[in-house]
């Protein structure tokens, strides 16, 4: 027999920002523990999770009310020890089956050799786990699989029992169809009772079967048991209202995730603020309204901030005017704060607060902000010369970009740094490329943000990153596993976006050199070394996510290319050698040429690199030397010109003359002279045909 099973957990209010992944949690464990045991063993029809403010649930359909039996061979012990001399079963067997809780006789007993001797074997079949007693070793394990970092404890109505959840529990629901299923969780036994609405729908609530919980909860109890359909819901309100408005909301995804985990059942009111108020910078206004209040500020079609918001309730009131009235009180003292702290600063201009930096440490090893500003300020500058940048405004730039960190605004809303530079710039009447270069010198600040959109924020940005990583990794600070706590794999990947996305034609060993340089003998040579590997191994990444498949990005990131900004038309080129006729047998060559290099190499023929025409008879060998001269200024030339699929299509005469090579003409002769000339004109042949990509990673295994 199978049916929809449900089990909720009603608790106090849990918290908003973990709500969706403790309901997700809740209900992935507790599934995957009962396809563990066999109670699930078709596709799961229907699944639906549950989680609010107050309660954690899911429904699951089919579920058995017992799991298949199983079949089972189980050894005893030895018949020597296992039967007497007149076959009976001895006190040692008695004792092994009523351990393992088997009823039988010695005549239904197999007998096994296992080597060494012969053995008593019991088959049977083994019955299956009833739904009451697979449920709780299931709900067992999803409580304690929960991501709760800092569980509450509490005691229970006895006054004694103390038991530890995320926060208190009230009712525990099990029902299997319309039956209620006996299990125990945080001193609490299941029942078909549960709660809705806090204020709407006080009083308990008898759900009648697994299938009518979420109809009941929203018909009876003015809750919205899923997660994802009161979101939903939510939004569609916030942007129908808005648009009644001809406004934008103004609705991140993680804002939107926590106002729908703390309403059950959400209303959406609209409320405002003075207009005198928007003299403020508008990223502030939205962060206050955001961060303090849970409100979805709102903008015209330009992107200006309106002095309107939406605010979602859990409360629908026939006259909200109270909740409105409310809420524009609260919000009112919260942008009066806003607008003393946007006073406050503006009354020193942004360099009167350098000083001030050198009492912010940045790093014990490292020193204070005000010494990371000025190695900053030389990488930056060191670019923008490389860049043919403004370097006065760069200079600049770099060393107003971390002044704001001295500011109340700043120090209120830490998001804000940059940001407000670039305001407090721009009212003491710094050029509005140094104000931008401010603000974005921190990007990109995550996957997929804008890069800087001045070569003089580009400049400002790079010398922010570089500095970071030399400086992080020179004393020993690398990321390890998941940990980054100083975020270098981020500071690496907005490196090398900057690299790529922007064109800058800026090698990497320039680039390190730049990023050492200010901190002196300090570091050795090590850490430039480790920070080159980790920008490749981040390089790798990225392509890979771009599409590029591994070994196409490991044929040309394994060269370790100086220039950054030419990889991708690196990888295009290879691709396209990948379709041509010749490259499966080029690259094969290529491979082969590696392999008796490394031989060649291991054998310590110091004459490798001594190539001298004269020593080739062999017609094969010469015909290789005359099409290699033919292609090899042909293939430089367009290399030069960074060509690069035309520098590979022109090796596609050399597929004819090296396959005659390989199967005319004997390498690892006996005579040295001949053997070092042959080495060192493949030798020759593989550094062009690798000045690209490493073609032998092509080669088929």
């Amino acid at each position: 027999m199978s049916a929809a099973l449900l089990v909720e957990l009603h608790t106090e209010e849990l918290p908003p920002k973990s709500l969706k992944a403790l309901s997700e949690g809740f209900a992935r464990v507790l599934a995957d523990e009962l396809v563990r045991l066999q109670l699930i063993t078709h596709d799961i029809r229907e699944r639906h999770v549950f989680g609010s403010p107050r309660r954690l649930g899911v429904l699951l359909d089919p579920v058995e009310d017992c799991s298949p039996p199983v079949p089972f061979r189980q050894k005893l012990v030895p018949v020597a020890i296992g039967l007497d001399a007149q076959g009976r079963a001895t006190a040692a067997l008695t004792k092994k089956l009523n351990a393992l809780g088997i009823t039988a006789e010695p005549a239904q007993l197999e007998r096994e050799s296992d080597g060494k001797q012969q053995m008593l074997v019991y088959s049977g079949v083994r019955p299956g786990v009833p739904l009451a007693v697979g449920l709780q070793a299931a709900l067992d394990h999803a409580l304690a699989s929960l991501p709760v970092a800092k569980p509450m404890s509490y005691q229970l109505a006895d006054g004694v029992t103390t038991v530890q959840f995320v926060r208190p529990a009230h009712r525990l629901v099990a029902l299997y169809g319309e039956q209620v299923v006996v299990v125990k969780a945080l001193g609490l036994t299941a029942g078909r009772e549960t709660f809705g609405h806090r204020f709407h729908a006080p009083e308990p609530i008898q759900i009648r079967s697994a299938r009518s919980y979420a109809k009941q909860l929203e018909e009876q109890g003015r809750v919205i048991a899923s997660f994802e359909e009161r979101r939903a819901r939510m939004l569609a309100m916030i942007e129908s209202h808005a648009a009644s408005l001809n406004a934008e909301p103004v609705m991140p995804a993680s804002l939107i995730d926590e106002v729908a985990a703390l309403v059950e059942w959400p209303v959406v009111y609209e409320s405002g603020f003075e207009s005198e108020f928007l003299e403020v910078p508008q990223e502030c206004l939205i962060l206050t309204m955001q961060q303090n209040q849970k409100y979805f500020a709102l903008q015209d079609p330009s992107g200006k901030l309106l002095n309107r918001f939406l605010l979602v309730s859990n409360i629908q009131a026939d006259d909200p005017s109270q909740i409105i009235a409310g809420n524009a009180r609260v919000v009112r003292a919260r942008l009066a704060d806003a607008r003393f702290f946007y006073q406050q600063d503006r009354r020193h201009p942004l360099d009167a607060r350098l000083p001030q930096l050198a009492n912010v440490v940045y790093h014990n090893r490292l020193g204070s902000q005000l010494e990371r500003i000025e190695r900053l300020t030389a990488i930056a500058v060191a670019l923008a010369r490389e860049l043919g940048a403004d370097l006065a405004h760069v200079e600049r730039a770099a060393r107003l970009a971390k002044a704001d960190l001295r500011t109340e605004m700043v120090s209120e809303f830490p998001e804000l740094q940059g940001t407000m530079g670039m305001y407090y710039a721009r009212h003491d009447h710094e050029s509005d490329d140094v104000a931008v270069a401010i603000e974005e010198h921190y990007r990109p600040r995550f996957a997929g943000d804008r890069l800087p959109s001045s070569t003089v924020g580009i400049c400002v940005a790079l010398g922010d990153k570089l500095e970071a990583l030399a400086g992080l990794f020179g004393i020993g600070e690398r990321p390890t596993g998941d940990k980054d706590p100083y975020a270098l794999r981020r500071h690496a990947l907005g490196v090398l976006r900057m690299l790529i996305e922007a064109e800058l034609p800026l090698p990497l060993p320039m680039l390190l050199q730049a990023a050492f340089e200010p901190f002196g003998e300090r570091f050795g040579p090590q850490p430039r070394a480790e920070l080159e590997v980790f920008l490749f191994d981040r390089l790798r990444g990225l392509l890979q996510e771009r599409g590029y498949s591994t070994l196409e990005v490991e044929a040309v990131v394994s060269l370790a290319p100086a220039r950054i900004d030419r990889v991708p038309a690196m990888l295009a080129a290879v691709r396209a050698f990948s379709q041509m006729p010749e490259a499966e047998s080029l690259a094969a060559a290529n491979k082969r040429i590696g392999n008796i290099l490394k031989k060649a190499n291991a054998a310590a023929d110091s004459s490798i690199d001594a190539f001298d025409p004269g020593l080739l008879f062999e017609p094969a060998e010469r015909n290789l030397w005359t099409a290699f001269e033919n292609v090899a200024p042909r293939a430089e030339r367009l290399l030069a010109n960074a060509d690069y699929s035309g520098m590979l299509r022109a090796l596609a005469p050399l597929k004819e003359p090296v396959d005659r090579f390989f199967d005319d003409v004997m390498v690892m002769v006996e005579d040295a002279r001949l053997r070092a000339n042959r080495l060192a004109l493949l030798a020759q042949l593989r550094a062009l045909m690798n000045r690209i990509a490493d073609l032998s990673l092509l080669a088929a295994a």
